[in-house]
C-alpha cells in the first residue's frame, strides 16, 4: 500500500499553532477490504484498552455471562476503561458477587478513581481505594467469571500462559487474523499481556464487530451482544465526563467507540458497516479522541448518512475542544489541520 498523509491535529493558544500530533490511521470493512488509510495503516501498535470488547467474547460464548445473569450494563463494564464512580464498583462487585468471588480476587492493582471527588468521597468514608476501583476491574470481573464458568484456578489469572489468557489470546487471532505470542507481547497497565499487532489488522476486527459477522454464529451473536451493551450503557464503559461515553451519548445506537492507551481507540459504525482503528504517534491520548471523532464525522458525512443539528454540534464540539487552565480560564483548542 503506498503511504500518505496521517491525520495531524493541531494544538492551538493565542491563536497561534503552538504543537501538531501526527495520527494513523486505518479504516476497513468486515470483508477485509480498506475503505481509508491515514499515514501508515500497517504499523504495530499494543491496542491496550482498546481491545476490551474483543476480550470479553470469552465471557460471552463461555456461557458465563448467561450463567450469572449479567445484565447489558454488566457487559459494557467488562468493556470499559471507568472511572471508578460508584455505578462502576458497584457493577464489578456484583459481577464478581455472582461467580461467587471478591474483589480480593482482582489482580488489576489499587487504582484511585478519575474525578477527585469520588477519591474524597472515599476518604470522608474512611474507606481504602482499592482494586475494584482499577478502570480495569470490570474487565478482570470478566475474566474471573470466564475463570469460574470454565473451572479454572482464578489466582494468577493475569499471568501470560494462565488458561485464561491463553483463551483470550486464542480469541483475539482468530477475529484479528494477528500472531497473538510470546514473540510479540508485554504487559498492560492491568499486569495482563497485551500483543502488539498491525493497526490494519485491528481495523478490520472492529470492522467485523461492527456488524456482527465473523465465521461462527456464536460469535457473530456474541459480538452484536457486546456491542449493543456498550452502545446502550456508554456511561459503563468510561463515565462522567470521558470521551467514550460522550460521543456515544451523543449518537445513540450509531457508533461504538472505545480508547486505549497511548494514544490508540477503535471505532464501529453498524450502519455502514465499518471499522477503524488509530494510533497518535506521539500517544496523546487528547489528539487521539479529536481524530476519532473526525473520523466519525468524516464518514457519515461522506456516506451521505442523515446527522441531527445536535448530532452534527455534538462531533463539532468532541472535534474542537476547548482547554482550559486551572483558573477555568480558556486558553487554546485543538483541531484537525485545515486542507491544504
Amino acid at each position: 500500500m503506498s503511504p500518505t498523509e496521517p491525520l495531524v491535529v493541531e494544538a492551538l493558544r493565542g491563536g497561534q499553532v503552538e504543537s501538531l500530533h501526527a495520527v494513523d490511521a486505518m479504516v476497513a470493512s468486515a470483508d477485509g477490504s480498506i475503505a481509508a488509510v491515514y499515514g501508515d495503516g500497517e504499523r504495530g501498535v499494543f491496542p491496550r484498552s482498546a481491545i476490551k470488547a474483543l476480550q470479553a467474547l470469552p465471557l460471552v460464548e463461555s456461557g458465563a455471562a448467561d450463567r450469572f445473569g449479567f445484565t447489558s450494563a454488566h457487559l459494557a463494564l467488562a468493556c470499559s476503561s471507568h472511572n471508578g464512580e460508584p455505578m462502576h464498583t458497584q457493577g464489578a462487585a456484583e459481577m464478581l458477587a455472582a461467580a461467587g468471588l471478591s474483589p480480593i480476587c482482582l489482580e488489576c492493582g489499587a487504582q484511585l478513581p478519575y474525578h477527585p471527588s469520588d477519591h474524597e468521597a472515599l476518604l470522608k468514608a474512611g474507606k481504602p481505594v482499592t482494586a475494584i476501583h482499577n478502570n480495569c476491574s470490570g474487565k478482570h470481573s470478566g475474566f474471573l467469571a470466564f475463570a469460574v464458568q470454565q473451572d479454572l484456578e482464578p489466582a494468577g489469572y493475569v499471568k501470560f500462559g494462565h488458561p485464561v489468557q491463553k483463551e483470550i489470546a486464542g480469541v483475539l487471532e482468530q477475529v484479528t487474523g494477528a500472531v497473538h505470542g510470546e514473540d510479540n507481547y508485554g504487559i498492560d497497565g492491568c499486569s495482563i499481556p497485551t500483543y502488539e499487532i498491525p493497526l490494519a489488522s485491528l481495523a478490520k476486527a472492529y470492522a467485523k464487530f461492527a456488524i456482527g459477522e465473523d465465521a461462527g454464529k456464536e460469535r457473530s451473536a456474541a459480538m452484536l451482544r457486546l456491542r449493543d451493551a456498550c452502545m446502550a450503557h456508554p456511561e459503563m464503559v468510561a463515565g462522567t465526563g470521558r470521551f467514550d461515553t460522550a460521543i456515544m451519548q451523543a449518537l445513540p445506537g450509531r457508533v461504538f467507540t472505545k480508547t486505549g492507551a497511548e494514544g490508540v481507540f477503535v471505532l464501529t459504525i453498524p450502519e455502514l458497516g465499518l471499522g477503524a482503528a488509530l494510533k497518535c504517534r506521539d500517544g496523546a491520548g487528547r489528539a487521539a479522541e479529536v481524530a476519532c471523532a473526525f473520523l466519525v464525522e468524516s464518514l457519515l458525512e461522506e456516506s451521505e448518512s442523515q446527522l441531527s443539528q445536535d448530532e452534527i454540534n455534538a462531533l463539532k464540539r468532541l472535534a474542537n475542544p476547548v482547554l482550559k487552565n486551572w483558573n477555568k480560564i480558556e486558553v487554546g483548542s485543538l483541531r484537525m489541520r485545515p486542507a491544504r
